[in-house]
């Protein structure tokens, strides 16, 4: 049995490591942000996906970032994080980020 401070570690790990980007247009990602887990969630033991659209302008900024489904208690942590993605520059376009919170593939 792992340990609490363990399992959150992981938690974390899995969090940092599944947070990811579907770039439907094929644009790269030029940097990403990890989302806090909503210590609120944490005590609730809620995982899940977080899918957020986000039209990038053609700077490669995020103008706007929309939840698509997820978990009520994760949607805003997932929108902050998504909203601080850049992107290569390029036309405007849409693109559909992941987020998972305490899940692996």
């Amino acid at each position: 049995m792992l340990s609490g401070k363990k399992l959150m570690a992981l938690m974390v790990m899995a969090v940092m490591l599944t947070a990811g980007a579907v770039a439907q247009s094929g644009r790269t990602v030029k940097s990403k942000v990890t989302p806090v887990y909503p210590e609120l969630a944490k005590k609730m033991n809620v995982k899940g996906a977080v899918k957020v659209e986000l039209v990038v302008g053609p700077t490669g900024a995020v103008k706007t970032a929309k939840a698509m489904g997820g978990h009520p208690l994760l949607i805003d942590a997932a929108v902050n994080a998504a909203k601080q993605f850049k992107y290569e520059a390029g036309e405007e376009t849409k693109e559909l980020v992941t987020f998972k919170f305490g899940v692996e593939d």
